[in-house]
């Protein structure tokens, strides 16, 4: 049988005193993740480097409201509520399961920074709304930007967790970037010297 990883040391520095929050999402993703269909077979043995402290190095990123789209099994979602207890946090999941999920974890450890809403992104009616849309391994940068742009309020900014492709994608989406006027559109490599492996963010603004 496949084994939770190890805590990193990392973890208790990214969490400070809420640590031990990320301890029980962590430690009841890992014992219901996968039969839950929440989580990959494979994913145990790096569940805090790959899934849980990549979507925590971010966290400093957002304030105000933020939504996550297609937050899943909380990744980052969940992961930053508890990194950001001040940031108001919707996670938007199509998936009843998933929100099932969600809302269990949201009551269990307290987290009274989060709403989460049933949908899908292109359903959600809080047009203009956020001050920050993340997502994390949800689909390709010229899918994605015309679910999340109009979500955010002028002057709001995209943070979209992705792989190494990143700049490929950019420049796949140009014209996705161009018509829904973001600007300073790049890519930052967060977590070196911190993570064993670092997380790549897109980021831009939308211009009035």
């Amino acid at each position: 049988m496949t084994s939770l990883e190890a805590e990193p040391d990392a973890a208790a520095t990214l969490f400070g005193e809420r640590i031990e929050l990320a301890r029980r999402f962590t430690s009841a993703l890992s014992a219901q993740g996968e039969e839950r269909g929440l989580i990959g077979p494979l994913e145990l043995p790096r569940l805090w480097t790959r899934h849980v402290l990549n979507s925590a190095i971010a966290a400093p990123i957002f304030h105000g409201m933020a939504v996550d789209i297609g937050s899943g099994a909380g990744l980052p979602g969940i992961v930053l509520a508890i990194a950001q207890p001040d940031v108001r946090w919707t996670l938007v999941e199509p998936m009843e399961r998933r929100v099932t999920w969600l809302n269990e974890q949201v009551e269990e450890l307290g987290l009274d920074n989060v709403e989460v809403l049933r949908a899908r992104a292109e359903e959600v009616r809080a047009i203009g709304t956020f001050d920050f849309v993340t997502a994390r391994a949800v689909s390709a940068l010229r899918t994605l930007i015309p679910l999340t742009a109009p979500l955010l309020r002028d002057g709001g900014e995209l943070a979209l967790l992705k792989g190494v492709n990143a700049p490929a994608e950019i420049d796949a989406a140009a014209k996705q970037i161009k018509k829904y006027r973001l600007s300073d559109v790049r890519v930052e490599v967060l977590g070196e010297g911190v993570l064993d492996e670092t997380t790549r963010v897109v980021r831009a603004a939308v211009r009035g």
